[in-house]
């Protein structure tokens, strides 16, 4: 496989292109090694290969008789320095081969259908902050008596300290020139404007750093559409209990129950920000829901569907047709260098500027 040439073997010696829509998931696919993986015997399994070579590092050919590493487990390896290390590499795979593809086309990009006509966001609570986000420090209790190896059996619960972000609603204004009613998909980003030294990021830096808060279907009618959506609705998260869930009882379940562990924690949605708050780009865009649709049922309010756009959906494909990070996933033309460029040929599109606060202090879980 060559990513900068956009192809990849066969078994059979036959070279075929990934510079298509399907690429992507054939790349993930020669890397994350599966059934669904093409030459195996050629490609191997780059990504679990390497967790399993560093687990063992300490001991590689077993002298010592020590067990593996953080690194072999997946509930243990973001513990290991090693592992941000090494899937930046897997990432920036990924990111030779999207370099590699055209830039969206205006028909991509756009929708006729749909006008952004304002776009922010607001706390919690009657007179809650516009554009105005807040981080703070919790203090949680989590259960570890599974974990315990000597002692009497039973509980033991262990308060810790996390970072926790104050709930907020999305409010946004959509005008549909539709003649009848319709759906579209609500994609929603924070874009961070500068680097950690406190530069500012280039274009195409702050598109790969774009966080994805939140991406949902919306029903419109003809006309102005004020749309309101909780942070803690996002299609990227699972709640608290499920990221602190027991972890005995979540193996001794079935396969679904183990699924509904996969999701990025809620508590986490947003960066920590500073005291004297840090200014992000909020973006967001009505995308085509012609365009989105997979033709696969889903209820993110039921089950383990919440997290879809982060985890896709268990035994079913996943529920859109777009990439996952569109339209940030590739490269913009040379003619965009800032993200008000990029939005400001798009009806379709908006940004607005929020500022991010971390609040210093320790608050209990209620």
């Amino acid at each position: 496989m060559c990513i900068y040439r956009c192809v990849y073997l066969q078994s059979n010696g036959a070279r075929v292109p990934l510079d298509n829509a399907a690429g992507i998931d054939i790349l993930g696919n020669i890397i994350e090694r599966s059934s669904l993986s093409i030459n195996r015997g050629m490609y191997g399994d780059l990504h679990n290969s390497g967790h399993v070579l560093l687990a063992y590092i300490h001991d590689p050919r077993g002298t010592y008789l020590e067990s593996f590493g953080v690194m072999g487990g997946v509930s243990t390896a973001m513990r290991d320095p090693v592992f941000y290390r090494w899937h930046k590499f897997v990432d920036n795979l990924f990111l030779r081969h999207k370099a590699r593809l055209a830039p969206y086309s205006t028909a991509e990009l756009s929708n006729a259908n749909a006008t952004l006509e304002a776009l922010d966001t607001q706390l919690d609570g009657s007179s809650g902050a516009v554009n105005s986000l807040m981080t703070f420090l919790e203090r949680s209790q989590v259960d570890l008596g599974a974990g315990l190896d000597f002692g009497p059996t039973g509980t033991a619960f262990v308060s810790f300290i996390h970072l926790q972000c104050a709930p907020f609603t999305y409010r946004l204004r959509i005008n549909s020139s539709a003649r009848a009613n319709r759906q579209d998909t609500v994609r929603i980003f924070l874009i961070p404007r500068l680097n950690e030294q406190g530069r500012p990021l280039t274009f195409d830096e702050r598109r790969t750093l774009a966080i994805e808060l939140d991406s949902f279907r919306v029903n419109l009618r003809p006309g102005v559409n004020n749309i309101v959506r909780r942070s803690d609705s996002s299609s990227v998260t699972i709640p608290y209990d499920r990221t602190f869930g027991n972890v005995v009882q979540a193996n001794m379940g079935n396969v679904q129950s183990r699924f509904c562990g996969c999701g990025w924690p809620a508590h986490m949605l947003l960066p920590k920000g500073n005291t004297n708050g840090v200014q992000y780009d909020l973006f967001a865009m009505v995308s085509r829901f012609e365009d989105d649709n997979a033709n696969v049922s889903y209820d993110e309010n039921s089950g383990c569907d919440d997290s879809y756009s982060f985890c896709g959906l268990r035994d079913r494909v996943y529920p859109s047709r777009r990439p996952m990070g569109f339209p940030f996933d590739r490269r913009a033309p040379t003619s965009v260098s800032t993200v008000a460029d990029f939005v400001a040929p798009y009806r379709n599109m908006r940004l607005a500027t929020v500022t991010l606060r971390f609040m210093n202090s320790v608050i209990d879980r209620p």
